[in-house]
């Protein structure tokens, strides 16, 4: 029997690629959290979609109402604007959730300690690194590291990042090779009908679909070409 993996699903294209990786080695099983974002019930019915795909039995839904509290984002602050996409900044965009991937992963290795899984994955990419210094490489190494310092000596947990270093172009073609349902994902930061087209997270999806050569299955209010 192959080695259980805790595997984050947000809902997004990322985690859905990522979660078809995982099941080819390992056992998954899913994490969502739902942390007062805007689009928290899309993407929790993206997550409960995907994992119904999969037949994933075992599931956990952790309520993260703390990053409301402590605000900061504009996905979770709604008095804070989304700013449009600009795929050539490199700063900081206020979609940013203050060291979100920590508390996640965080969350994520007290959940393997307790069903025994060998591996965490999670579907960061380095593309967004400019404006999301939690998607880097040192940030995951360096995490690697505090697990096995704060665990039990017995325990070996690795994060896995399979797509850290992927075009999100290659992404969309890495999940068409592997049949993920992209159909069933949801990226967008703003809405929950229709995608927006417009913020950065729905920019990034439809270029990579466009570099791609396929239609992005999910429906747009606006559909530029970026």
């Amino acid at each position: 029997m192959p080695d259980k993996a805790v595997v984050l699903v947000s809902g997004g294209l990322d985690s859905c690629v990522t979660a078809a990786i995982a099941r080819q080695r390992f056992e998954p099983a899913f994490l969502h959290l739902n942390y007062r974002q805007r689009t928290e019930k899309r993407e929790l019915k993206a997550f409960h979609d995907i994992a119904d795909f999969y037949s994933i039995h075992e599931r956990l839904v952790i309520d993260a109402a703390f990053f409301g509290q402590i605000g900061g984002s504009a996905l979770t602050d709604r008095q804070i604007e989304i700013s449009p996409a600009d795929l050539h900044s490199e700063s900081i965009p206020s979609s940013y959730v203050p060291f979100r991937n920590a508390n996640i992963l965080a969350m994520a290795v007290s959940w393997a300690e307790v069903i025994g899984a060998k591996a965490i994955f999670i579907g960061a990419v380095e593309e967004d690194s400019p404006g999301y210094p939690d998607c880097r490489q040192d940030f995951f190494t360096a995490f690697n590291h505090l697990i096995q310092l704060g665990t039990r000596p017995e325990t070996e947990i690795q994060i896995h990042t399979p797509l850290l270093h992927l075009k999100k172009s290659e992404i969309v073609l890495k999940g068409m090779e592997l049949q993920a349902p992209l159909h069933l994902t949801w990226s967008c930061y703003q809405e929950e009908q229709e995608a927006c087209g417009v913020c950065d997270s729905c920019a990034l999806r439809l270029r990579g679909f466009h570099i791609a050569g396929a239609e992005d299955p999910i429906p747009y209010r606006n559909r530029p070409v970026y």
